[in-house]
């Protein structure tokens, strides 16, 4: 004992309680320290006696000199002796914890025994205080010092188990972002800047019009925000059906009842929708067809368009020649008036044109001869029209998809002619078509008022989304991937335009 009394560490932490002597007693101010056991106090009368445990004195006496032996020797745990403390705490109290770790009660309280019994009262254990051998050891070992009492609450530790989720939870999930509203009848068609965070819309109202999605306004009649749109072109003189955008994002193409087509210079997205009018923006106009457009595309790296028409010609329009018109193509009169077309991806000579009679037709550009005939009536109930609305090309793969009035979608291989797959993807009538950029997921349009999301490996559907409201039960008319940047949008006969992210 007389050895930690020598310790000057000791004798300071001592001095400390020498307020607690009268200045009328023994020493005015000294405490008696001479056996460790007691404090000389004034034996006046109006003093009271302190009752102090001998034992307990001297014990708190050993654990304090402990303790700081152990804070000056005490080196940092490696990860092996920290798993074997777990190990030994986990033994001791026989409690199996649940995969996602202790309920927070029992993390913040340390003073709780099993999960299983109920709190014990008594005094807390003291901070400095060595249980046993064990704890001693453990926290000599840990160095913790003061810290030996507390307990961390790991915010991160639920989060370690996402990592092990399969990896469709890491699927994206599309949320619907924005509402355009600005045309006055139904939108027809769109399509997306291929760089900028820029939408063009098509209308039955005779217009196009520019959105630049990251300008928004406050919502008049929300606490969302709005996107307005930042031009408007106007030169077509009937509803406005397809529309396609050119892969630099300088021009843009626009097809109308009106049986022209129509090119565009598409000004900056930061344009002030107030200013002047610019003649510039309406370039030249393809002339031919003699009846409604339904479809255009653009080849991105040809720089040619394609068109169909209810005149049952698809033509074929260079977009740098004086004499843009290259090639008319007219299919058999069993196929009937074409409805949708696509350049074929990965063959850079052909291109797929689709027909009301159920029939997809591959021609060659050039020689403007048929190459294979995809017969979309196999299977199909004879009494019901499964007319193709919409055809894609898989940007990879030589594969067609076409969606039908029947609810349908079919998949072929260009190379057999062969349907390599169906479903009823719908519970109405598909209308649009699109492929994301890696060719991974396919999305579809119906007059169900639902967008659908599907995996192409597995051809099942991972996201259904209810967009637009029915107007004379016709719904969404066009469905669209950003080629760049996370946005998906509909459009609908509801005179919308909805955008996800």
């Amino acid at each position: 004992m007389e050895d930690v009394l020598a310790d000057p560490e000791t004798e300071e932490a001592l001095a400390e309680f020498d307020f607690l002597v009268s200045e009328a007693g023994e020493g005015a101010g000294e405490a008696k320290s001479t056996d460790g056991a007691e404090w000389g106090l004034d034996k006046s009368p109006t003093t009271e006696e302190w009752a102090m445990d001998k034992n307990l004195l001297n014990k708190l006496k050993e654990e304090f000199k402990k303790e700081r032996k152990t804070k000056k020797g005490a080196k940092r745990p490696n990860r092996s002796t920290l798993q074997a403390m777990l190990a030994n705490l986990g033994g001791d109290d026989d409690i199996v914890m649940p995969a996602g770790g202790p309920p927070r009660s029992a993390i913040n309280n340390p003073d709780l025994g099993p999960l299983d019994e109920p709190r014990k009262e008594g005094p807390r254990r003291a901070v400095l205080g060595v249980g046993g051998p064990e704890e001693e050891s453990l926290e000599a070992a840990l160095g913790l010092g003061d810290l030996a009492g507390l307990t961390v609450t790991n915010e991160a530790e639920p989060l370690q188990y996402d990592v092990a989720a399969t990896k469709e939870a890491f699927r994206k999930t599309w949320n619907p972002k924005y509402t355009l509203r600005s045309h006055f009848d139904a939108v027809r068609a769109l399509a997306f800047h291929p760089i900028e965070p820029v939408l063009i819309t098509a209308s039955e109202d005779h217009t196009l019009k520019m959105w630049n999605l990251q300008k928004t306004v406050p919502a008049k009649k929300s606490a969302s925000l709005d996107v307005e749109p930042i031009y408007t072109f106007r030169a077509h003189s009937g509803p406005v059906t397809c529309l396609c955008v050119s892969s630099n994002g300088d021009q843009c193409y626009s097809g109308s009842t009106d049986s022209t087509i129509r090119c565009w210079n598409i000004p900056s997205p930061n344009i002030d929708p107030y200013d002047a009018f610019d003649p510039t923006v309406l370039g030249q106009a393809l002339v031919g067809h003699t009846d409604a457009i339904w479809g255009v595309t653009i080849h991105s790296v040809k720089q040619q368009l394609l068109s169909c028409s209810s005149d049952c010609t698809v033509r074929l329009w260079s977009l740098q020649n004086k004499s843009p018109l290259l090639n008319t193509y007219t299919a058999e009169k069993d196929d009937g008036a074409p409805t949708s077309v696509d350049f074929v991806r990965c063959e850079l000579s052909q291109m797929v044109a689709a027909y009301s009679s159920s029939v997809a037709v591959l021609y060659d550009l050039e020689t403007a001869q048929p190459v294979a005939k995809l017969d979309a009536r196999q299977g199909s109930d004879s009494g019901v029209s499964c007319q193709i609305n919409r055809v894609v090309a898989h940007p990879t793969l030589p594969i067609t998809i076409t969606a039908h009035e029947d609810r349908h979608i079919k998949f072929f291989d260009n190379n057999s002619g062969k349907m390599v797959n169906t479903m009823v993807a719908h519970l109405d009538a598909v209308t649009s078509l699109a492929v994301d950029p890696n060719g991974l997921y396919l999305l579809s349009g119906s007059h169900d008022c639902s967008i659908r999301l599907w995996n192409l490996d597995s051809k099942t559907c991972v996201q259904e989304i209810t967009s637009h409201r029915k107007k004379f039960d016709e719904s969404i008319f066009d469905v669209a991937f950003h080629p760049s940047k996370p946005y998906i949008a509909s459009a609908g006969a509801d005179a919308l335009a909805k955008v996800f992210v």
